[in-house]
């Protein structure tokens, strides 16, 4: 396995990570157990989860899992950085979602005790709350850390001037601030190479790709070459029909499975620490191995990008001189 720090810290996280959304609403307890044990033989160390996940199993539902999961010992819990979230709204009433102090501090305590862990390693604000100023957030996470309860503050979903504003606030307040975003980014969705990803890198957080193979569409899967395929796959691989095709294409001239490519390519930006991928069984994720693997070359590069075209650089270059 190979690893990368996180963002601007000491910390270094594997640089596959391993989601576990699928916990509970389409892999069982059982299988999730085995998938985080063979995470970790395989040296993956950093597992990501949210506290709305849960689907039909209802909202929680995951972090009870790894809960659990980590109750039964062997040093478990130590050897993970275990990242949640916090914005989802929990249960009916006016303060149970956002990113108010009062919620930030009841969420917290509630995954903690979910995750029958005394601290998160990486606490992210799953979606910016214009409606919350950042003194008040800034604040209340900074109380998170003194307690012992949040190591370090990540955000998820936020634009470049949302990142901007956050750590220029904390670095007048002394802290920290964030450390990574997570946010939708692969091949075939790459709009964060405008600004989120230039927001990202000068002041040294690391991107935290979520969906990077664009729901199994990059694996293949509505050619019946990856996972199951659903309604949204299919939706999606027919409106990037022509470029799915010649991807599929290029792979199979490489000798490489898409979904290795799809990954592989994500890994070589230094800005991305760690791509979340979200097995839903052990032989999924012994498959994402070979893509650490993969080294892409320059030719390799230049034809993903004519397949699939970013928006053409950074802003303003991207569409101004």
């Amino acid at each position: 396995m190979q690893y990368s720090h996180l963002g601007r810290t000491g910390l270094k996280v594997s640089r596959l990570c391993l989601g576990t959304m699928n916990f509970g609403p389409l892999t069982s307890e059982e299988d999730s157990f085995a998938i985080m044990d063979r995470a970790l033989e395989l040296g993956i160390n950093f597992f990501d989860t949210a506290n709305v996940y849960g689907g039909r199993a209802g909202k929680g539902a995951t972090e009870e899992i790894l809960g659990r999961w980590f109750g039964q010992g062997d040093r478990r819990r130590e050897r993970v950085v275990l990242a949640t979230k916090v914005y989802g709204k929990m249960h009916d009433g006016e303060n149970q979602g956002r990113l108010s102090a009062y919620h930030i501090r009841q969420a917290c305590d509630d995954s903690l005790r979910r995750l029958k862990t005394d601290r998160i390693d990486l606490y992210q604000m799953h979606h910016i709350d214009r409606d919350t100023p950042w003194e008040e957030i800034w604040q209340a996470m900074e109380v998170l850390v003194r307690q012992g309860k949040v190591l370090y503050v990540g955000s998820s979903n936020f634009a470049a001037w949302n990142i901007a504003q956050a750590n220029g606030l904390a670095q007048h307040r002394n802290f920290l601030g964030l450390v990574s975003e997570q946010s939708l980014y692969n091949l075939a969705v790459r709009t964060i190479e405008l600004e989120v990803i230039p927001a990202c890198r000068a002041p040294g957080l690391s991107v935290l790709p979520w969906s990077p193979l664009w729901g199994g569409v990059l694996a293949g899967a509505e050619s019946g070459e990856g996972r199951r395929t659903t309604e949204i796959v299919r939706q999606r691989a027919e409106s990037r029909r022509s470029n799915l095709e010649a991807y599929l294409s290029y792979c199979r001239e490489l000798g490489e499975s898409p979904a290795d490519v799809a990954l592989a390519w994500l890994l070589k930006d230094p800005v991305v620490a760690s791509p979340i991928i979200g097995p839903r069984t052990l032989e999924q994720l012994d498959q994402t191995l070979h893509a650490l693997e993969l080294d892409l070359s320059a030719d390799v590069l230049k034809k993903l990008d004519e397949i699939w075209p970013g928006p053409g650089g950074q802003a303003p270059e991207a569409y101004a001189w």
